[in-house]
């Protein structure tokens, strides 16, 4: 019984991390802004709807693929907002004349 308390209770506050990333992406005016919605809470909130799953399954099989889904969100959601946030701010510098678009994405930047 304290297993499936501990669970819901996990996988509840991961929805309602879920849920504020959701409406932080409707309310914020910017992109830069947005993006922080969309990645921090969002991937917590995955990750205690994961762990609340992992409570629950016990020592099931599934429990591996939990993990491993855990840890691709946790990889792979900095590398997107990194990218979200350089072409947001490019383009911004780009709109506001301070840099000619052939220099947007050079190889040579990085």
């Amino acid at each position: 019984m304290i297993v499936d308390i501990v669970s819901a209770t996990l996988i509840l506050v991961g929805c309602l991390l879920a849920v504020t990333a959701a409406i932080g992406l409707v309310r914020f005016p910017d992109t830069l802004s947005r993006m922080h919605a969309a990645t921090k809470p969002q991937t917590f909130g995955l990750l205690l709807v994961l762990i609340g799953a992992v409570v629950r399954l016990g020592d099931s099989v599934d429990s591996g693929m939990l993990i491993l889904a855990g840890l691709f969100a946790l990889i792979t959601a900095p590398v997107v907002a990194h990218r979200i946030g350089r072409l947001a701010y490019q383009e911004q510098r780009a709109r506001d004349g301070l840099i000619e678009e052939r220099d947007m994405e050079s190889p040579d930047r990085d």
